[in-house]
């Protein structure tokens, strides 16, 4: 996931936006500064041991405040689900002419890797120990990558005018699942490591490498566009 000091979009998931009116934008920096001062604390004090009342006093808002800009306490930690559960299924949607499953998500992971992309893993230590010490935050993640499967089924399904249960459908969205769970975690663990993010995509590109290519005799071919 993402460090919140970190570039919120790598070049392989930037959208451009419209100019945010006045309310929004304030709304918007109120959503920032609880999110930093809160990811400040769960670094500082752990994500257990930092409450919502806490977060609210850094803030300088009211408790109620927090709550309404995020429902539950991981929210205020991993602040990017929707992107990270969402972008390999958007990756296969996109694909170009020509291109598999496989060969779109193997380039767009190439593309997140040489951006250093945080929702790929490239969180930081700090960030990394957060969630490694926390059995919240370790589930949640979890139930993230599990998200992102899902997703990665349907838009298999839809590109190959089959169910999401097929079991070809669940089968190839598992393969691919499980090496991102993999490289994900790789990350994690090199970072934690001490490596920094310069040498942990250069260990990255060659590994993601040798796994996409595990795959590639299976599923090489599979919902090429």
């Amino acid at each position: 996931m993402e460090a919140k000091t970190s570039a919120a979009a790598s070049a392989s998931t930037a959208h451009v936006t419209a100019p945010l009116g006045l309310r929004e934008a304030k709304k918007q920096e109120t959503r920032q500064l609880i999110s930093d001062h809160a990811t400040r604390l769960f670094i500082e004090q752990g994500f257990e041991n930092t409450t919502i009342a806490e977060i609210a006093a850094a803030s300088r808002v009211a408790k109620k405040t927090v709550t309404n800009y995020f429902a539950r306490k991981e929210d205020l930690a991993l602040d990017h689900q929707d992107e990270f559960a969402a972008a390999p299924a958007r990756a296969v949607a996109s694909r170009r002419p020509g291109e598999s499953a496989l060969a779109a998500l193997r380039r767009a992971f190439d593309a997140a890797v040489a951006a250093q992309d945080p929702v790929a893993g490239f969180a930081g230590p700090d960030f990394s120990r957060m969630i490694s010490d926390s059995p919240t935050l370790v589930a949640c993640l979890r139930n993230l990558h599990d998200r992102r499967e899902q997703a990665l089924a349907e838009a298999l399904a839809e590109t190959a005018g089959a169910r999401p249960d097929d079991i070809t459908v669940r089968t190839v969205a598992g393969l691919l699942g499980a090496v991102h769970r993999v490289l994900f975690q790789r990350i994690q663990d090199l970072t934690l490591a001490g490596h920094t993010h310069d040498e942990i995509a250069r260990t990255i590109a060659k590994e993601a490498a040798h796994a996409f290519d595990l795959l590639e005799p299976a599923i090489g071919d599979y919902a090429v566009a």
